[in-house]
Protein backbone atom coordinates (compact mmCIF):
# COMPACT_ATOMS: atom_id res chain seq x y z
CA UNK A 1 0.00 0.00 0.00
CA UNK A 2 1.71 3.29 -1.11
CA UNK A 3 0.72 6.31 0.98
CA UNK A 4 2.30 9.78 0.68
CA UNK A 5 4.33 10.94 3.87
CA UNK A 6 1.36 12.84 5.32
CA UNK A 7 -1.47 10.47 4.21
CA UNK A 8 -3.85 8.32 6.70
CA UNK A 9 -4.69 5.24 6.05
CA UNK A 10 -8.67 5.49 6.81
CA UNK A 11 -10.41 3.07 8.06
CA UNK A 12 -13.96 1.94 8.61
CA UNK A 13 -15.83 -0.46 11.01
CA UNK A 14 -18.74 -2.51 10.49
CA UNK A 15 -20.30 -4.70 13.37
CA UNK A 16 -22.60 -7.37 13.00
CA UNK A 17 -23.73 -6.91 16.26
CA UNK A 18 -25.54 -10.12 17.02
CA UNK A 19 -22.31 -12.15 16.09
CA UNK A 20 -20.36 -9.49 18.36
CA UNK A 21 -22.80 -10.16 21.22
CA UNK A 22 -22.32 -14.07 21.20
CA UNK A 23 -18.37 -13.82 21.02
CA UNK A 24 -18.62 -11.57 23.99
CA UNK A 25 -20.59 -13.89 25.98
CA UNK A 26 -18.47 -16.50 24.99
CA UNK A 27 -15.66 -14.47 26.75
CA UNK A 28 -17.96 -13.98 29.48
CA UNK A 29 -18.95 -16.82 30.42
CA UNK A 30 -16.99 -19.98 28.96
CA UNK A 31 -13.62 -18.59 28.29
CA UNK A 32 -11.45 -18.60 31.05
CA UNK A 33 -10.88 -14.80 31.02
CA UNK A 34 -14.75 -14.67 32.21
CA UNK A 35 -14.89 -11.02 30.75
CA UNK A 36 -16.20 -9.34 27.78
CA UNK A 37 -14.82 -7.56 24.93
CA UNK A 38 -13.78 -4.42 25.32
CA UNK A 39 -14.90 -2.17 21.99
CA UNK A 40 -12.09 0.64 22.96
CA UNK A 41 -9.42 -2.18 23.36
CA UNK A 42 -10.85 -4.00 19.79
CA UNK A 43 -10.41 -0.91 18.28
CA UNK A 44 -6.96 0.37 19.61
CA UNK A 45 -6.22 -3.40 18.47
CA UNK A 46 -7.25 -2.97 15.21
CA UNK A 47 -5.38 0.20 14.64
CA UNK A 48 -2.16 -1.84 15.59
CA UNK A 49 -2.64 -4.56 13.60
CA UNK A 50 -3.29 -2.52 10.20
CA UNK A 51 -0.15 -0.25 11.19
CA UNK A 52 2.08 -3.91 11.31
CA UNK A 53 0.89 -5.31 8.36
CA UNK A 54 0.92 -2.29 6.41
CA UNK A 55 4.02 -0.97 7.80
CA UNK A 56 2.57 2.44 8.36
CA UNK A 57 3.00 4.57 11.64
CA UNK A 58 0.03 3.97 13.84
CA UNK A 59 -0.92 7.28 14.58
CA UNK A 60 -1.53 7.20 10.43
CA UNK A 61 -4.46 4.32 11.11
CA UNK A 62 -7.13 6.18 11.68
CA UNK A 63 -10.86 4.72 12.27
CA UNK A 64 -12.82 7.78 10.25
CA UNK A 65 -16.21 5.96 10.66
CA UNK A 66 -17.67 2.55 12.98
CA UNK A 67 -21.25 1.40 12.56
CA UNK A 68 -23.09 -1.58 14.53
CA UNK A 69 -26.06 -3.31 12.75
CA UNK A 70 -28.18 -5.60 15.30
CA UNK A 71 -32.05 -7.09 15.59
CA UNK A 72 -33.78 -5.76 18.34
CA UNK A 73 -36.78 -6.45 20.66
CA UNK A 74 -39.50 -3.77 21.26
CA UNK A 75 -39.41 -2.42 24.44
CA UNK A 76 -42.55 -4.66 25.32
CA UNK A 77 -41.26 -7.78 24.86
CA UNK A 78 -37.68 -5.96 26.73
CA UNK A 79 -39.42 -5.21 30.16
CA UNK A 80 -37.00 -4.38 32.86
CA UNK A 81 -33.85 -4.86 29.89
CA UNK A 82 -34.92 -1.29 28.21
CA UNK A 83 -32.43 0.41 30.41
CA UNK A 84 -29.87 -2.21 29.51
CA UNK A 85 -30.38 -1.48 25.74
CA UNK A 86 -29.80 2.00 26.52
CA UNK A 87 -26.62 2.08 28.53
CA UNK A 88 -25.17 -0.22 26.09
CA UNK A 89 -26.04 2.52 23.40
CA UNK A 90 -24.63 4.70 25.21
CA UNK A 91 -21.19 2.88 25.02
CA UNK A 92 -21.61 2.56 21.38
CA UNK A 93 -21.75 6.88 21.29
CA UNK A 94 -18.72 7.14 23.50
CA UNK A 95 -16.59 4.83 20.85
CA UNK A 96 -18.43 6.92 17.79
CA UNK A 97 -20.21 4.09 16.46
CA UNK A 98 -23.47 4.69 14.51
CA UNK A 99 -25.85 2.21 15.33
CA UNK A 100 -28.34 0.61 12.85
CA UNK A 101 -31.34 -1.66 14.34
CA UNK A 102 -33.98 -3.75 12.78
CA UNK A 103 -37.23 -5.40 14.86
CA UNK A 104 -36.46 -8.73 15.91
CA UNK A 105 -39.50 -10.79 14.12
CA UNK A 106 -41.46 -13.59 15.34
CA UNK A 107 -41.38 -17.08 13.07
CA UNK A 108 -44.30 -19.56 12.97
CA UNK A 109 -43.47 -21.11 15.95
CA UNK A 110 -42.96 -18.16 17.97
CA UNK A 111 -39.23 -17.98 17.99
CA UNK A 112 -37.53 -14.69 17.21
CA UNK A 113 -35.33 -14.72 14.30
CA UNK A 114 -33.00 -11.64 13.01
CA UNK A 115 -34.00 -10.74 9.32
CA UNK A 116 -31.92 -8.67 7.08
CA UNK A 117 -29.41 -7.09 8.77
CA UNK A 118 -26.64 -8.53 6.72
CA UNK A 119 -28.22 -7.18 4.24
CA UNK A 120 -28.52 -3.70 5.44
CA UNK A 121 -25.11 -3.68 6.73
CA UNK A 122 -23.36 -4.58 3.13
CA UNK A 123 -25.83 -2.05 1.38
CA UNK A 124 -24.54 0.83 3.73
CA UNK A 125 -20.95 -0.65 3.75
CA UNK A 126 -20.88 -0.62 0.07
CA UNK A 127 -22.39 2.72 0.04
CA UNK A 128 -20.16 4.36 2.53
CA UNK A 129 -16.81 2.99 1.21
CA UNK A 130 -17.85 5.08 -2.38
CA UNK A 131 -18.33 8.23 -0.25
CA UNK A 132 -15.44 8.10 2.22
CA UNK A 133 -13.05 6.49 0.53
CA UNK A 134 -11.84 3.97 2.91
CA UNK A 135 -8.61 2.26 2.48
CA UNK A 136 -9.07 -0.28 5.02
CA UNK A 137 -12.57 -1.40 5.56
CA UNK A 138 -13.01 -4.02 8.50
CA UNK A 139 -15.87 -6.44 9.23
CA UNK A 140 -16.34 -7.66 12.84
CA UNK A 141 -18.23 -11.03 11.39
CA UNK A 142 -17.70 -14.95 10.09
CA UNK A 143 -20.96 -15.15 8.08
CA UNK A 144 -20.52 -16.33 4.15
CA UNK A 145 -22.82 -13.88 2.95
CA UNK A 146 -20.91 -11.00 3.49
CA UNK A 147 -18.47 -12.43 0.18
CA UNK A 148 -20.47 -10.83 -2.29
CA UNK A 149 -19.83 -7.70 -0.78
CA UNK A 150 -16.01 -7.94 -0.27
CA UNK A 151 -15.61 -8.46 -3.82
CA UNK A 152 -17.84 -5.28 -4.61
CA UNK A 153 -15.38 -3.53 -2.07
CA UNK A 154 -12.68 -4.90 -3.87
CA UNK A 155 -13.89 -3.33 -7.13
CA UNK A 156 -13.39 -0.11 -5.65
CA UNK A 157 -10.11 -0.38 -4.14
CA UNK A 158 -11.11 -0.82 -0.57
CA UNK A 159 -8.97 -3.57 0.93
CA UNK A 160 -10.71 -5.73 3.56
CA UNK A 161 -9.98 -7.04 7.30
CA UNK A 162 -11.61 -9.71 8.46
CA UNK A 163 -12.08 -9.67 12.52
CA UNK A 164 -13.51 -12.96 13.62
CA UNK A 165 -13.17 -16.08 16.56
CA UNK A 166 -14.01 -19.68 16.07
CA UNK A 167 -15.21 -21.22 19.30
CA UNK A 168 -17.11 -24.32 20.60
CA UNK A 169 -19.10 -24.54 24.13
CA UNK A 170 -21.90 -26.67 25.78
CA UNK A 171 -25.07 -25.10 25.99
CA UNK A 172 -27.35 -25.56 28.62
CA UNK A 173 -28.64 -28.72 26.85
CA UNK A 174 -25.50 -30.12 27.04
CA UNK A 175 -24.75 -29.63 23.53
CA UNK A 176 -22.24 -28.53 21.37
CA UNK A 177 -22.68 -25.39 20.11
CA UNK A 178 -19.57 -24.31 17.36
CA UNK A 179 -19.68 -20.24 15.73
CA UNK A 180 -17.23 -21.27 12.75
CA UNK A 181 -15.96 -18.30 10.48
CA UNK A 182 -17.07 -19.21 6.63
CA UNK A 183 -13.81 -20.52 4.43
CA UNK A 184 -15.00 -18.49 1.94
CA UNK A 185 -14.82 -15.33 3.74
CA UNK A 186 -11.42 -15.91 5.10
CA UNK A 187 -10.18 -16.82 1.52
CA UNK A 188 -11.80 -13.28 0.29
CA UNK A 189 -10.47 -11.11 2.32
CA UNK A 190 -6.75 -9.02 2.36
CA UNK A 191 -6.07 -9.34 6.00
CA UNK A 192 -7.77 -12.48 7.99
CA UNK A 193 -7.50 -11.45 11.85
CA UNK A 194 -8.33 -14.81 13.89
CA UNK A 195 -9.00 -13.44 17.64
CA UNK A 196 -9.44 -16.47 19.12
CA UNK A 197 -6.25 -18.08 18.10
CA UNK A 198 -4.48 -14.59 19.23
CA UNK A 199 -6.40 -14.65 22.19
CA UNK A 200 -5.38 -18.13 23.39
CA UNK A 201 -1.55 -17.83 22.02
CA UNK A 202 -0.27 -14.13 22.62
CA UNK A 203 -0.19 -12.88 25.99
CA UNK A 204 0.87 -9.26 25.49
CA UNK A 205 -0.97 -5.83 26.47
CA UNK A 206 -3.04 -5.22 23.42
CA UNK A 207 -4.04 -8.52 23.99
CA UNK A 208 -5.22 -8.09 27.27
CA UNK A 209 -6.58 -4.52 26.71
CA UNK A 210 -9.06 -6.42 24.58
CA UNK A 211 -10.58 -7.42 27.80
CA UNK A 212 -12.87 -4.83 30.44
CA UNK A 213 -12.28 -5.15 34.06
CA UNK A 214 -15.67 -6.50 35.25
CA UNK A 215 -15.94 -3.76 37.72
CA UNK A 216 -15.91 -1.37 35.04
CA UNK A 217 -17.59 -3.58 32.35
CA UNK A 218 -20.82 -4.33 34.74
CA UNK A 219 -22.28 -1.59 35.22
CA UNK A 220 -22.72 -0.95 31.56
CA UNK A 221 -24.28 -3.77 30.23
CA UNK A 222 -26.19 -7.00 30.77
CA UNK A 223 -25.00 -8.65 27.42
CA UNK A 224 -27.74 -11.37 27.39
CA UNK A 225 -30.18 -8.74 26.57
CA UNK A 226 -31.98 -8.96 23.13
CA UNK A 227 -30.86 -12.64 22.25
CA UNK A 228 -33.10 -14.09 19.42
CA UNK A 229 -32.79 -17.67 20.31
CA UNK A 230 -34.51 -17.12 24.24
CA UNK A 231 -37.42 -14.61 23.17
CA UNK A 232 -40.64 -16.05 23.70
CA UNK A 233 -44.11 -14.77 22.20
CA UNK A 234 -45.53 -12.65 25.24
CA UNK A 235 -48.61 -13.96 25.30
CA UNK A 236 -47.58 -17.58 25.07
CA UNK A 237 -45.28 -16.82 28.03
CA UNK A 238 -48.29 -15.77 30.40
CA UNK A 239 -50.05 -19.12 30.17
CA UNK A 240 -47.23 -20.89 31.17
CA UNK A 241 -47.17 -21.29 34.83
CA UNK A 242 -44.59 -20.10 36.89
CA UNK A 243 -43.24 -20.84 39.88
CA UNK A 244 -41.19 -18.97 42.96
CA UNK A 245 -38.27 -19.95 45.11
CA UNK A 246 -34.42 -18.96 45.66
CA UNK A 247 -31.36 -19.20 43.63
CA UNK A 248 -29.21 -21.83 45.81
CA UNK A 249 -26.03 -21.77 44.09
CA UNK A 250 -24.12 -20.53 41.05
CA UNK A 251 -21.40 -21.50 38.61
CA UNK A 252 -19.04 -18.54 37.02
CA UNK A 253 -19.29 -20.91 34.10
CA UNK A 254 -23.08 -18.85 33.15
CA UNK A 255 -25.37 -21.44 34.98
CA UNK A 256 -27.13 -22.18 38.34
CA UNK A 257 -29.54 -23.96 40.70
CA UNK A 258 -32.59 -22.52 41.63
CA UNK A 259 -34.18 -24.38 44.83
CA UNK A 260 -37.61 -26.54 44.36
CA UNK A 261 -37.55 -29.53 46.39
CA UNK A 262 -40.53 -31.26 44.37
CA UNK A 263 -38.37 -31.04 41.27
CA UNK A 264 -34.81 -31.38 42.74
CA UNK A 265 -33.64 -28.21 42.02
CA UNK A 266 -34.11 -26.76 38.78
CA UNK A 267 -30.79 -25.95 36.17
CA UNK A 268 -30.90 -22.60 34.81
CA UNK A 269 -28.36 -21.40 31.95
CA UNK A 270 -27.33 -17.21 31.74
CA UNK A 271 -29.07 -16.78 28.65
CA UNK A 272 -32.46 -17.36 30.53
CA UNK A 273 -32.47 -14.68 32.95
CA UNK A 274 -34.81 -11.69 31.79
CA UNK A 275 -34.23 -8.68 34.48
CA UNK A 276 -30.54 -8.84 35.41
CA UNK A 277 -26.86 -9.89 34.27
CA UNK A 278 -25.85 -13.21 35.23
CA UNK A 279 -22.98 -12.04 36.85
CA UNK A 280 -25.45 -9.71 39.07
CA UNK A 281 -26.84 -12.99 40.58
CA UNK A 282 -26.05 -14.06 44.23
CA UNK A 283 -27.23 -16.98 46.00
CA UNK A 284 -30.44 -16.87 48.05
CA UNK A 285 -32.14 -13.97 45.69
CA UNK A 286 -35.57 -14.67 45.08
CA UNK A 287 -36.57 -15.58 41.14
CA UNK A 288 -39.59 -16.46 39.34
CA UNK A 289 -38.88 -18.85 37.21
CA UNK A 290 -40.92 -20.95 33.86
CA UNK A 291 -39.95 -24.80 33.40
CA UNK A 292 -39.70 -27.27 31.28
CA UNK A 293 -38.20 -30.95 30.93
CA UNK A 294 -34.77 -31.66 30.39
CA UNK A 295 -34.89 -34.44 28.33
CA UNK A 296 -31.05 -34.90 28.02
CA UNK A 297 -30.82 -35.04 31.91
CA UNK A 298 -33.74 -37.40 32.85
CA UNK A 299 -32.92 -39.90 30.18
CA UNK A 300 -28.95 -39.67 31.52
CA UNK A 301 -30.01 -39.90 35.32
CA UNK A 302 -33.03 -42.28 35.03
CA UNK A 303 -35.01 -39.87 36.20
CA UNK A 304 -37.43 -37.01 35.36
CA UNK A 305 -35.48 -33.56 35.21
CA UNK A 306 -36.10 -29.81 34.97
CA UNK A 307 -34.66 -26.81 33.84
CA UNK A 308 -35.83 -23.40 33.92
CA UNK A 309 -36.66 -21.80 30.40
CA UNK A 310 -36.94 -18.11 31.85
CA UNK A 311 -35.88 -16.84 34.90
CA UNK A 312 -36.84 -13.27 36.53
CA UNK A 313 -35.38 -11.53 39.85
CA UNK A 314 -37.67 -10.32 42.23
CA UNK A 315 -37.43 -7.07 43.36
CA UNK A 316 -37.64 -6.56 47.17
Amino acid sequence: MEKNLLDVIRIGIFYDGYYFYKVSNYYKYEHERKSRISISGLHEYIRREIADLTQIDIRRCQIIDAHYFKGRSSAKDLGDKVQSERVFEDILMRENIVSHYLPLRYSENNTVIEKGIDVWLALEAYELAIYKHFDILVLVAGDGDYVPLVRKLHTLGTQVMLVCWDFSYHNENGDIVETRTSRQLLDEVFFPVLMSQKIDQENSDFIRELFVPEKIWDKFLPFNSSQPENNGDMEKDAAVQEFESIIVSLNQNGFGFIKDEERNNIFFHYSTVTNRDFSELKPFVKVKYQVEEDEERSKRDEAQRFRAVKVTVLDD
